[in-house]
């Protein structure tokens, strides 16, 4: 039965029968949509991180599972007579026409600027259609997605309709302008052991969250992805720290126990290994 089916027919028939209410399997028929969430997330990330590995025979498997989610929604969707996996084929088929106009229909533009903003202009109107109260170009950016990345969705916004800096050197500026601002509020604290039970730990807080947001513009700006940028710090701190906690073993040394002057002295030697 299955060597008669495409391969699409064939997950889409594999995720019936896991849902089958009497021979399914008890895990994937207690699933709902809500609950799937975290496994979807988890699997793009995986999908991502093949990628940045270049591990391309890895990125075939996390890819397959990442469209069984997709199908898994579609089975969800289907047996709640909500919509079934045509429908997702379809919905997605008639927005990429829609959205593409230079490709699939006489529409021309002359410049690459200019088909961004006939994409936003596109994604605009989109929303409306969904809820006449959709008038912000703000809305709709999931409150889900990381916080970093949801600043940068949120600029991106607000740069299409010409809400921005001019240029990099503006949007550096305030950073400067906010770390100041977070240094008035520090200054209040003289006693930097109580700075977590101080009366204005919000009002840091806040400073501080506006010098993430300023800082992901300038990155923004300067045409990266702060995702990334922040990813690839990660990597760098890890793989130095891990070569200090080695210099520390080959010294029969306990971090813990290590001076800073030492430690900063370590860690100027694995900067010279990176």
């Amino acid at each position: 039965m299955l060597n008669n089916k495409s391969s699409m027919d064939k997950l889409n028939w594999i995720m019936s029968q896991l849902r089958h209410p009497e021979t399914g399997c008890p895990w994937d028929l207690k699933q709902t949509f809500d609950s799937l969430i975290p496994y979807t997330i988890e699997e793009a990330y995986e999908v991502a991180q093949a990628i940045e590995d270049k591990d391309y025979v890895d990125l075939k498997s996390e890819l397959g599972d990442l469209l069984f989610q997709v199908v898994f929604y579609a089975q969800l969707g289907q047996e709640q007579s909500l919509f079934d996996f045509n429908d997702v084929i379809d919905t997605v088929c008639d927005k990429l026409i829609s959205r593409h106009p230079h490709v699939f229909s006489d529409a021309q533009f002359d410049s690459e600027q200019q088909i961004k903003q006939n994409w936003e202009k596109q994604k605009a109107a989109e929303r409306q259609s969904k809820d006449a109260q959709n008038t912000s170009v703000l809305d709709d950016i999931p409150m889900a997605i990381p916080a970093i990345s949801r600043a940068y969705k949120i600029q991106k916004r607000a740069s299409s309709v010409g809400f921005d800096w001019p240029d990099v050197h503006g949007a550096f500026d305030k950073v400067s302008e906010e770390i100041e601002e977070v240094k008035a509020e520090l200054a209040l604290n003289i006693d930097n052991a109580s700075l977590k039970d101080s009366d204005n730990i919000d009002a840091i807080a806040d400073e501080l969250g506006d010098l993430y947001f300023a800082l992901t513009n300038v990155t923004r700006h300067l045409g990266l992805n702060p995702e990334q940028v922040i990813k690839s710090a990660n990597k760098k701190f890890e793989k130095r720290f891990r070569q200090v906690e080695q210099i520390a073993s080959e010294n029969n040394a306990e971090i813990s126990n290590t001076s800073l002057d030492q430690l900063d002295t370590w860690w100027e030697q694995a900067k010279s290994n990176t």
